[in-house]
């Protein structure tokens, strides 16, 4: 299989299309002034091509903050793209179409995958989806999309998630999930006063979780939104560490981007060497696959805008791009199986 990108910073789809032949799957990323007239212009240029899309900030070897982006697959590859509805209510009223796609697919844990754009909700979404994967042991990676929108062969849905099963018919395709936080100290808390509707955090061990965090890290109330780039909270996860960001102050609790629960176990992370953990993450894929076909990632806008102010984001996709065709967007949050995580990179290789 191959994988093609192409964009445009103005905006221009026929730019962003411009070499794209005989796609067999293909993933938009535009901007929220165009993004439904580019879906339907897509849709009228690759008619019956099973895509995905939602409003995002795409890469490759830069950034397309504003314009459009098109990442597609071709030459080796099967794939079904569709859309459940009634995401924040009901999305297991459509699972059937998931499982339908599935066995039109075929394929395996060993060369197919799972890629969706989501409109929110996220949690309740992916543990729907995935009880349906994990029978066939199918791998998920995906990410939130803005303005609450995403797209499904041709028509724009909201309250939904677009979803794709792409089979790699060359190969495998193996899924990682990077993460570039540690424990810091040994400070364990149990949530309290949570509204998960509103991924409200109100209590830590009994107090006041704004409080909490303040003390800890000595920060005043306006410090605390560009301080969770370096200290989000992390919900124990078995093995695995789910991290979780801190959206706005609210009162004397905290807003985040993810659901925590009443009972929850936390714990306060600190920013490692992410360098040097990108580093590990090309060297883990290059010793998995020596021969690799595409990368495709999904990373955090608040990784984006920690390695923005870091001076860092280009070197990361120059990083990234000596593994060899790498692209991915921006998220809102990032999808991993059946878990929603904040601040990380989740990415699908193909062999």
């Amino acid at each position: 299989m191959k994988q093609f990108f192409g964009m445009s910073q103005r905006g221009s789809l026929d730019e962003a299309v411009q070499g794209l032949h005989r796609p067999q799957f293909i993933m938009l990323l535009s901007n929220d002034a165009q993004f439904e007239a580019h879906v339907q212009e897509l849709e009228k240029r690759y008619p019956g091509v099973p895509s995905i899309g939602c409003i995002g900030m795409s890469y490759q070897t830069g950034i397309v903050e504003h314009g459009v982006g098109v990442i597609a697959f071709y030459d080796g590859v099967a794939a079904a793209a569709n859309v459940l509805e009634q995401a924040s209510t009901m999305p297991v009223k459509y699972i059937q179409r998931l499982e339908q796609d599935m066995r039109t697919v075929g394929g395996s844990s060993r060369d197919t995958v799972c890629i969706d754009f989501c409109s929110g909700n996220d949690a309740c979404v992916l543990t729907t989806i995935y009880t349906a994967l994990k029978r066939q042991g199918i791998s998920l990676v995906g990410g939130t999309g803005d303005q609450g929108k995403v797209s499904a062969n041709g028509r724009v849905y909201q309250d939904a998630v677009a979803y794709a099963l792409v089979r790699n018919q060359n190969g495998r395709v193996k899924t990682y999930k990077e993460n570039i936080y540690h424990q810091l100290g040994n400070y364990r808390f149990i949530a309290s006063d949570t509204d998960r509707a509103n991924y409200i955090l109100g209590s830590l061990n009994g107090k006041s979780a704004k409080q909490v965090y303040k003390d800890i890290l000595h920060v005043t109330d306006e410090e605390i939104l560009t301080r969770t780039f370096q200290n989000p909270f992390g919900k124990v996860n078995g093995d695995d560490t789910c991290i979780i960001s801190i959206k706005e102050v609210n009162g004397n609790a905290l807003s985040c981007f993810r659901q925590v629960n009443d009972s929850d176990v936390l714990i306060l992370l600190e920013l490692g060497d992410y360098q040097a953990i990108t580093r590990d993450t090309i060297r883990q894929i290059s010793q998995d696959f020596p021969r690799r076909s595409a990368v495709f990632s999904v990373n955090c806008l608040f990784r984006y805008k920690l390695f923005s102010e870091q001076g860092y984001m280009q070197t990361y996709l120059r990083d990234m791009a000596s593994l060899g065709n790498h692209a991915g967007f921006v998220g809102y949050g990032e999808h991993y199986n059946n878990r929603f995580v904040n601040q990380s990179m989740t990415c699908v290789v193909f062999e």
